[in-house]
């Protein structure tokens, strides 16, 4: 389940996102009535603890 946390110190940034994206965010900000931001920095969040930052590449170039 999605667990939104609240406020922090924050910076403005731009960012180009994929139409397709944005739909599923706004969709997502909806069914938790929260703001498509806060969707945004958790999705974000996820991805960073979750990144694979293992040495081998070699699966990557095929």
């Amino acid at each position: 389940m999605l667990e939104l946390e609240k406020g922090f110190e924050s910076v403005n940034k731009t960012f180009r996102i994929p139409v397709n994206i944005v739909e599923q965010l706004d969709r997502l900000a909806g069914e938790y009535n929260t703001s498509m931001n806060k969707i945004v920095v958790q999705c974000l969040q996820y991805a960073l603890d979750n990144l694979n930052t293992s040495d081998d590449k070699s699966a990557d170039s095929k």
